[in-house]
């Protein structure tokens, strides 16, 4: 089977605290969404919460990995998408931001449902999920 390209905008970027769950192998280079989407972070939680709403907020930086099925699996069960109120995986189109190169990967998107339920705030549009931003007490796997 050939490796699945999956875009990473949070939480499973290396360094961190989901990094574990994610055993693809990295697409060099910094990766860009073509579109803009809302990159939210949920207060309650702080979450990296990608809305499906193409054309509003930035083009989102992150990182792109080449994953098997069993790998994919793992993150499909981190991000719950089986669950209603939680992610949803779907393909979008990135490149990469220094030789242009145009691929098709998959993204999880935060469902509308999710977003308003959890409520309480939220910091964004953002064009990159970083370090200081999340708030992870326990790192995947530990």
């Amino acid at each position: 089977m050939n490796p699945e390209l999956i875009f990473v905008y949070g939480t499973l970027k290396e360094g961190l605290c989901n990094a574990g769950a994610n055993q693809g192998r990295r697409v060099p280079g910094r990766h860009v969404t073509v579109d803009a989407w809302p990159l939210m972070i949920v207060v309650n939680g702080r979450w990296p919460w990608l809305l499906p709403r193409r054309g509003e907020g930035h083009r989102v930086a992150g990182e792109l990995y080449e994953v098997d099925a069993a790998a994919l699996a793992r993150m499909d069960a981190l991000e719950r998408i089986d669950e209603p109120g939680q992610y949803e995986r779907h393909r979008i189109a990135v490149v990469d931001d220094a030789d242009g190169t145009r691929r098709e990967a998959w993204v999880y998107f935060g469902t509308e449902a999710g977003f308003v339920a959890r409520g309480g705030g939220h910091i964004g549009p953002l064009d990159e999920y970083r370090l200081e931003h999340q708030e992870c007490h326990v790192p995947f796997g530990e």
